[in-house]
């Protein structure tokens, strides 16, 4: 199973970025994908996760900012960030927990999101 993240890139306050997590390889379904950050000097943390029936959780720091969603049929999960902020610079990292012969959470390679003040 791999994850491939894409969609990062500068952005300056106020602007919008979309995140991609495209999964492929050989399994029976994926439970939750969800997005998670870390930036220097600091330990990762989740920025929003969605499960296979569509329920959503995010960090009150995105709330009302951040949408994220997924496509089943692709397999595919993104992160709609919009009014992004100085603070929300950071590595981003894509996350799924996978069903295969068992479950397990993978991990996709970073993207870094850059945002100018």
């Amino acid at each position: 199973v791999q994850l491939q993240a894409s969609g990062g890139g500068l952005v300056q306050a106020g602007g919008s970025l979309r995140l991609s997590c495209a999964a492929s390889g050989h399994f029976f379904s994926i439970n939750f994908m969800g997005w998670y950050r870390q930036a220097p000097g600091n330990q990762r943390e989740l920025v929003a996760r969605v499960n296979n029936s569509g329920s959503t959780n995010y960090a009150d720091s995105v709330k009302g900012r951040f949408t994220i969603s997924r496509d089943n049929a692709k397999n595919t999960g993104y992160l709609q960030m919009n009014s992004l902020k100085p603070e929300d610079t950071a590595v981003y990292y894509c996350a799924a927990e996978v069903v295969t012969t068992f479950t397990a959470r993978y991990w996709g390679q970073g993207t870094q999101v850059t945002v100018s003040s």
